[in-house]
């Protein structure tokens, strides 16, 4: 490689163009803190010129990468640029807002800077070659905009529906130097030409990067990994993306654009949308959801745990050592059949069973099934219904440990171990699913039995605080169940919050009977009793329901014959309509109603596979014994 400093002017004086390939992350920085910290240089260079001093040596202000683009003909001489498009796309949008500045102060000014903006004389494609910069396609209609605002914009420059009314970062930073250049060459609400001359010989003479040109045995994506942009950290997802796409390089220029950007825009584009940079917490971890989605890709092809913190270092070595593509562009549609599945997750749409499942996950939390449905709905072996068979048994398996108050520590490593039992096993796909969870009888990952499962149901306080969107998403469910059940369709839109029947403070107002003649403070063997028997009732199943809105404190608290008609006035809910068939409320009616509800809980959320079952599909499979999922100690 050979590095050659090279001033703001110099970068873009002659005939040459540099070409931001589409895989590069799109264009990030930010007013504050980079713009505000390279305006601040810019401004202490040209006032140090306006005080006539000089600078022993341009200020330097990091490096680029470049590598020379094989040309023909009329073409321009291209440049791809490896690293350093968010300082080369700043220093072009900095050049636009002088020229925009210059234009009504002084035309000279404004005339010389067209030249570092735009080519001219003969090219091949004009309406490409002309520009100086030709940014990605996510950056190219806002730059183009700004920078020939008078021109019409080349093909095949859409805007994303998502991304209507967006103010680019690319427009925010053009309105930015705009902003400073008109206060550095006012003086007193005046223009000062000498404040232009000078700010324009900073730009000149006394601001450089350093150009390091790339020849043919240099590795563009180590350089471009040691040597990337400081400015905004780059993500994993930045970082896998241009590790991909290097190993895509030489492929050449059509028609001014680079061929490898049709690999970029079949597959990455629309992992570059906004919905990809919103952030998700996992945990007490904050990553971006394309960052997520990959570790969950990763996990899933090599059924492994994947750590969000060395998810790069991780892919790069598995890619590399274990080669488990022929070509990119399989390995690109590989990470594009997860991305499907895992926005469908994502937007929990009750429309489709990934969305439903997407629902139920963010309920009970469980990030880390998701390699294991990534498995499920690309692997071709779940074809329609089976799929949805296939997250049922899975939600199953989540929901019954959860009543069960079984550990979750495992799930990671257990999840990514279904998966590769799954890749390696024989026999129906499905039954081999519920197999695999239901294989073994250890706390750390069985699945309950009907009989576990209902002895918790009716036996163990299941309201807790932290507990309430599971609880809203079981009941919902049964709630769900019970209306198809009498062909209902209505649909219930408000959104529904937990209540205890018999309110958590039932000592005044909700009194256990029988002991009307026990003195106030009076210590009464067989009354303590009754009443730790219905403190001991009050968070069970049995009696909780589901309201279409939060009662007041009043009511909420209020005596039998307050609340329960409260309760019972949300008749849009077939659990609430339900309760007219009680007369009390009372211990006796709670555990009835429990299990009432377990009976419809039972149907949805179902139990592992029979004894009988598992030996026959041993036998089937012709595994004996059939080879358990192994746990690694958490």
């Amino acid at each position: 490689m050979r590095p050659f400093t090279r001033t703001i002017i110099e970068l873009f004086d002659g005939k040459r163009r540099y070409l931001i390939p589409l895989y590069q992350r799109q264009y990030a920085w930010k007013v504050s803190p980079q713009l505000e910290l390279l305006w601040e240089d810019i401004e202490r260079v040209a006032r140090r010129f306006e005080q006539g001093g000089q600078l022993p040596s341009p200020h330097f202000m990091g490096a680029i990468v470049i590598s020379q683009i094989q040309t023909f003909g009329r073409q321009v001489q291209a440049f791809e640029v490896i690293d350093g498009q968010q300082r080369l796309t700043t220093f072009q949008l900095l050049l636009a807002a002088f020229r925009d500045v210059a234009t009504s102060l002084s035309t000279e000014y404004s005339n010389e800077i067209m030249k570092y903006l735009f080519n001219d004389g003969v090219m091949e494609h004009v309406e490409v070659e002309k520009y100086k910069l030709w940014p990605s396609l996510t950056d190219r209609r806002s730059f183009i905009s700004l920078a020939d605002p008078e021109g019409e914009l080349p093909k095949a420059t859409p805007l994303p529906e998502d991304e209507q009314g967006v103010v680019r970062p690319a427009t925010a930073a053009h309105a930015f130097f705009r902003e400073k250049i008109l206060e550095h060459v006012r003086v007193n609400g005046e223009f000062d030409p000498f404040k232009l001359e000078k700010l324009f010989e900073a730009l000149r003479q006394g601001l450089a990067v350093v150009s390091i040109e790339l020849e043919g045995g240099d590795d563009a994506q180590t350089i471009f990994e040691t040597l990337n942009s400081r400015g905004v950290d780059l993500t994993a997802g930045d970082l896998m993306r241009n590790f991909i796409f290097q190993r895509a390089k030489g492929l050449g220029q059509t028609e001014g654009s680079l061929n490898v950007d049709k690999l970029y825009e079949q597959y990455w584009l629309p992992l570059d949308r906004w919905f990809w940079r919103e952030g998700d917490t996992r945990g007490r971890q904050t990553k971006t959801r394309l960052d997520w989605l990959l570790v969950d890709h990763l996990a899933m092809m090599q059924a492994d745990v994947v750590s969000v913190e060395h998810l790069f270092e991780a892919y790069r070595k598995w890619i590399l050592e274990d080669e488990p593509f022929d070509t990119v562009e399989n390995e690109l549609k590989s990470i594009k059949n997860s991305a499907d599945v895992f926005r469908l997750i994502a937007e929990q749409s009750d429309q489709t069973a990934l969305g439903k499942f997407g629902q139920f996950a963010k309920a009970f939390d469980v990030s880390t099934a998701m390699p294991l449905v990534l498995y499920l709905a690309t692997c071709g072996d779940f074809p329609g219904s089976r799929l949805d068979q296939a997250l049922q048994f899975i939600e199953s398996y989540i929901v019954r440990r959860d009543i069960c108050a079984l550990p979750t520590g495992n799930y990671n490593r257990f999840f990514v171990d279904v998966v590769a039992k799954m890749r390696a096993g024989k026999g129906d796909p499905l039954a081999r699913l519920r197999r695999l969870l239901s294989a073994s009888q250890a706390d750390a990952m069985r699945w309950p039995s009907d009989t576990d499962w209902k002895a918790a149901w009716m036996g163990s306080d299941q309201y807790k605080s932290n507990r309430q969107a599971r609880l809203r998403h079981i009941f919902e469910a049964i709630e769900h169940s019970k209306r198809a059940n009498d062909g209902e369709i209505i649909a219930i839109k408000s959104d529904l919050t937990i209540e205890h029947i018999m309110p958590q403070k039932w000592h005044e107002n909700w009194p256990v009977p029988g002991f009307d003649h026990v003195p106030d403070g009076e210590f009464d063997l067989d009354k303590t009793a009754r009443e730790l028997q219905r403190q001991q009732s009050i968070n069970k199943m049995g009696n909780l329901t589901l309201l279409t809105h939060k009662l007041n404190a009043k009511v909420s608290n209020g005596a039998f014959s307050v609340k329960l008609p409260a309760v019972k006035a949300h008749a849009a809910l077939t659990l609430n309509r339900e309760l007219h068939s009680y007369e009390e409320w009372n211990e006796e009616t709670i555990r009835q109603r429990g299990q009432n509800l377990f009976g419809t809980a039972a149907n949805i959320w179902l139990a592992p596979m029979s004894k009988e079952d598992i030996e026959a599909f041993d036998a089937a499979t012709s595994r004996e014994p059939f080879e358990e999922v192994e746990i690694a100690p958490a």
